[in-house]
């Protein structure tokens, strides 16, 4: 929807800016010097596990990948609340905790922030990093030849469903729950040791959808190996039942369009569910020298980079 509305929206040259909405990358990049850069980006939804400390301590982790997924240095988040005001001001405070603790971690300080009064409960950060100009890792960079990689599993969307179900193991929620804590500042300084050329943190439209995103940035074909694609514990049973988050459907539905699948398809109907399951705190997909994939620690190979063919995506 905001694709489509930005489309409309007035634009003017600046010099600076390296990297705005024109390309539906994961953050913007302003550059301030010629050896300094400034990353924005702001992140923010509705409650995805129960309790307050680690939904707040999640959305902040989900906030500050998109700064990772640029190569910067996260230095500085505003918090945005909204807030119903029949619920418990205890709550919040705990969520507020389990979001600074995660800032902490980070090393990124929190300035202050704006709520408002609302039906829903929602809560995120508005983050801003520090980049060397030259070092921006954005997601049109990916060539021909590149090997893609992922550096986490898939599933999170679906393992949320499963629990507001009733279905899911306490230890899938806890494996679940323990990928989206964990941040991308690991994954983005093992990335920066190679010459990574493109990047994108998997997060709500899914593995497919952000695949795209890269793909039509770079004007390439991404051709995934499905079968090489790592999911957390439960979450193919999970999909196999049928709990399947809204989010996935729409993702389905507006990207599927640009995925080819020759030969005889998919394994299963639910491995490719995932493939478009969205994420919450999601790993990051990287497109770096094919000498270069297997060295990169705590990642797996997912697939290539091929010239642009008919459609942008290959699932194979």
């Amino acid at each position: 929807m905001l694709d489509r509305v930005l489309k409309a929206v007035p634009r003017w040259a600046d010099e600076n800016v390296l990297i705005g909405f024109d390309t539906a990358d994961d953050a913007g990049v302003y550059k301030l010097s010629p050896d300094l850069a400034l990353v924005q980006t702001v992140d923010f939804f509705t409650p995805i596990v129960d309790d307050p400390f680690t939904y707040g301590a999640i959305a902040a982790a989900n906030s500050l990948s998109d700064v990772y997924a640029m190569g910067g240095r996260p230095i500085s988040a505003l918090s945005i609340v909204a807030w119903p005001p029949a619920e418990e001001i205890s709550d919040l405070e705990e969520i507020l905790k389990g979001g600074a603790e995660k800032m902490r971690e980070a090393g990124c300080s929190i300035l202050g922030g704006h709520s408002i009064a609302d039906s829903e409960i929602k809560f995120g950060y508005a983050v801003t990093g520090l980049v060397h100009p030259e070092r921006v890792k954005p997601n049109s960079g990916a060539r021909p030849g590149d090997a893609l990689v992922l550096t986490k599993p898939l599933g999170t969307g679906v393992i949320s469903t499963a629990l507001k179900q009733g279905i899911a193991e306490p230890g899938h929620v806890e494996a679940s729950i323990e990928s989206m804590l964990t941040l991308n500042r690991r994954a983005c300084e093992e990335m920066l040791r190679f010459e990574v050329h493109g990047c994108t943190d998997v997060t709500g439209f899914g593995l497919i959808g952000h695949a795209r995103e890269m793909a039509l940035a770079s004007n390439v074909t991404l051709e995934i190996a499905a079968d090489r694609v790592r999911f957390l514990p439960g979450a193919l049973e999970y999909a196999r039942r049928g709990a399947l988050p809204g989010g996935l459907k729409n993702n389905r539905e507006f990207a599927s369009c640009d995925v080819e699948k020759p030969g005889a398809g998919l394994a299963s109907r639910e491995l490719e569910d995932l493939l478009y399951d969205p994420q919450t705190s999601g790993g990051l997909l990287i497109s770096l020298p094919e000498p270069d994939a297997g060295a990169l620690q705590g990642a797996w190979r997912i697939g290539r980079v091929l010239p642009r063919g008919e459609k942008p995506i290959r699932l194979i």
